[in-house]
């Protein structure tokens, strides 16, 4: 669980300094976010305030599904869409050009949980025997073959089997820790 899930949580137990927390954390980078839909930082900072408001007055559940930072701009994304599907009846910005806001900002979200799972498996990397790092490091980023990747580490073929086997469990109960989603997008 991540820090503005505890955060939020804490908020809905009645802690203010939880939803400070989060609104400290988060509301730069959700600025920024919204400001990609609107073109407008102005509008993008008012947004922002409406998806905090939103979450102050409906606290609504969050399902650990994903990170709660990608929880709450999806929030975020709603309200920039419904925002857009507003001004659009008074301005010229067409329906179509929603729906393509729309498609862009999937495209996005996947582009940025893609980057957050990217994270947390450098994060979980770090925490590894140093051996078990070069080995995933070689193998599965510089895209090393086993025999090469031996060669490198001067082990034998059957001693890279193991030691690859070994620091995948390693890493894979590192990001278990994590509460790592592994399901592909």
């Amino acid at each position: 669980m991540d820090n503005g899930a505890s955060s939020y949580r804490r908020f809905l137990d009645g802690d203010d300094k939880g939803l400070a927390e989060i609104v400290r954390d988060y509301k730069d980078g959700l600025i920024l976010y919204l400001n990609s839909f609107v073109n407008n930082i102005s509008i993008a900072e008012e947004l922002m305030e409406e998806t905090f408001f939103k979450i102050i007055t409906k606290k609504p559940r969050f399902q650990a599904k994903y990170s709660f930072k990608t929880w709450l701009y999806a929030i975020g994304r709603n309200v920039a869409i419904d925002y857009l599907r507003h001004d659009s009846k008074k301005s010229d910005v067409s329906i179509d050009d929603a729906e393509n806001y729309l498609q862009d900002e999937c495209d996005l979200e996947k582009l940025y949980i893609i980057e957050e799972r990217k994270i947390a498996v450098h994060r979980a990397l770090k925490r590894l025997h140093s051996e078990y790092r070069q080995i995933l490091w070689l193998i599965y980023f510089e895209g090393f073959s086993n025999a090469n990747a031996a060669a490198v580490m001067k082990k034998s073929s059957r001693q890279m089997k193991n030691l690859v086997y070994r620091a995948k469990s390693a890493l894979k109960s590192e990001l278990d820790k994590e509460g790592f989603v592994y399901e592909e997008l």
